[in-house]
């Protein structure tokens, strides 16, 4: 039983109910086309505006009251539908070849009988999320399908922050953790390895790439930020705003809990888990639909605490600051400067991508030069499990892989 979820459920259902009972008081300015309507929307605003010059008040106030409530009932209904799913994730994880602290790295070519010709892949996926958004489920598993298709892929599983973590930054994860992990790569073949890093795991892979020159094959970074700053993207301006206000909190707590950071990447669109809610509670419960939103949704609600060094360093020197596209990215002393980079790269831009802004990802394959591009039809997670994922990235990744092995 999935009590909690989707997390923080407090917070998501008053948000809810605040944009729909706000819609009330809004009446009167909408009527007068008085609102202060975005660009995009200022056109369907004075629409509006006409559209209910002749309506009313009272005929209007009683629409909504109950579009209010058909739409506070579909959402509750789709909550409970979710919570009280069968579904239950039962992969078991690939054999374990390196493990420090918290941290793991899983082999997901282990079983093959060919394991030592296949072309190992080291990746590294966020630090926020879990690991398995890159294994969610028999259907939806990038590594098992690349597996299957002549790779090695190598996972690294962050692991929820412990004792030995305690106090790291990002410099910590990837000197301590990060490179020891590509050691063990490197020990299967002997040579350098081809690296790919996902949405904030591309940063980590990056750095690693210019830190180990040697030791980087290939690198492939998949909806991987870049410029925090050039995007006129509202969710990049709100985590950059919120970063002081956090302060006092993660010095209480030394770690910025799960359930703030769902509700900072859930802040930019209030109506995201109110829409898809409602939009389950129409499923079929038995059907294949329902199984892979349930499984996506538990990841969603699996994640894990950032420590406060980290958090600053995203929040503050990424967010804040933007160090990285300005150039003021350090790692040990090591300058991450994508120019630097001699090895062939790819970068996955899905088009439809809310999470990391299209142009901040491109502002990186600018950056790094000669590149390969691939620009999946996709948003940031459907780009890597959504139903399209192996037509629009994995067959192209894997040819790309493949052209990499010498």
């Amino acid at each position: 039983m999935r009590a909690v979820a989707p997390r923080p459920l407090p917070l998501h259902l008053a948000r809810a109910m605040t944009v729909w009972t706000n819609s009330l008081a809004a009446l009167p300015s909408a009527k007068a086309g008085l609102l202060p309507w975005s660009p995009a929307l200022a056109a369907r605003g004075q629409s509006l505006a006409s559209d209910l010059a002749s309506v009313r008040p009272e005929d209007l106030t009683g629409a909504i009251t109950a579009e209010a409530r058909r739409r506070g009932g579909a959402m509750m209904a789709g909550i409970e539908a979710y919570q009280g799913h069968p579904y239950q994730r039962s992969l078991r994880d690939p054999p374990v070849i390196w493990r420090a602290g918290a941290s793991r790295l899983l082999d997901y070519g282990a079983r093959r009988r060919d394991k030592n010709r296949a072309t190992p892949v080291l990746f590294v996926p966020s630090l926020v999320n879990r690991y398995y958004i890159l294994d969610l489920s028999k259907r939806r598993s990038l590594m098992r399908w690349l597996a299957s298709n002549g790779l090695r892929p190598l996972l690294v599983d962050w692991g929820s922050p412990g004792e030995a973590e305690h106090g790291f930054d990002l410099d910590a994860y990837i000197t301590q953790r990060l490179e020891p992990a590509l050691d063990a790569a490197r020990h299967l073949t002997g040579g350098p390895v081809t690296v790919a890093g996902y949405c904030m795991g591309g940063l980590l892979a990056l750095a690693l790439a210019l830190r180990r020159p040697k030791d980087v094959r290939a690198l492939a970074l998949l909806a991987t930020p870049w410029d925090f700053h050039g995007t006129g993207d509202a969710h990049s301006h709100l985590l950059s705003a919120m970063g002081p206000s956090l302060e006092g909190l993660l010095s209480l707590l030394g770690a910025l809990p799960i359930d703030v950071l769902q509700a900072l990447f859930t802040w930019s669109d209030p109506s995201m888990v109110p829409d898809k809610f409602r939009a389950f509670a129409t499923m079929d419960e038995g059907s294949q639909r329902a199984e892979d939103f349930v499984a996506l949704e538990d990841w969603l609600n699996d994640g894990v605490a950032l420590t406060a060094g980290v958090a600053r360093d995203c929040l503050t020197g990424w967010y804040g600051e933007n160090r990285p596209a300005r150039g003021q990215w350090q790692v040990a002393g090591t300058a991450i400067e994508p120019s630097k980079l001699a090895v062939p790269s790819l970068v996955a831009l899905p088009r439809r991508d809310r999470i990391v802004a299209p142009a901040s990802a491109a502002a990186l394959a600018d950056a790094l030069g000669n590149c390969h591009r691939l620009t999946p039809p996709s948003g940031h997670i459907g780009m890597v499990v959504g139903g399209a994922a192996r037509k629009n990235l994995w067959q192209p990744l894997a040819e790309w892989l493949h052209q990499t092995d010498p």
